[in-house]
């Protein structure tokens, strides 16, 4: 099963900008929770979204997986370092963890080759 993880991401988007504008109070504190969740303290940045990786997995969030994945890479997040995390998702989450933990794999995949221009 090969996702369109990038396409996923830009679907993702546009549908959260409408959501964004329907209910602006409550997407205004979404953003601050994620801003303070991944303000680097104890942790780094690149940690907390392998965890949120591991988190999408286990919670079966296809949206979620493309977005962490994307975040993974861009803060330099290795391929073990991805396969390490999904280890830790499927312990917690069991077989449909694995199902998922490989498209995570994929995701991270697609977003670590360098894009194409047409």
């Amino acid at each position: 099963m090969n996702k369109n993880w990038l396409g996923i991401t830009t679907e993702m988007s546009a549908a959260v900008k409408e959501l964004r504008s329907g209910s602006p109070n409550v997407m205004k504190e979404f953003s601050a929770l994620a801003r303070a969740a991944l303000e680097p303290k104890a942790l780094d940045i690149k940690t907390k979204e392998l965890i949120a990786l591991a988190i999408s997995v286990a919670t079966r969030c296809d949206p979620c997986i493309a977005f962490h994945a994307q975040s993974a890479v861009k803060q330099g997040a290795t391929r073990d370092e991805v396969m390490e995390a999904m280890g830790m998702a499927i312990y917690m989450g069991a077989g449909p963890s694995v199902m998922y933990a490989a498209q995570a794999i994929e995701a991270y995949d697609q977003f670590k080759v360098p894009a194409t221009v047409d």
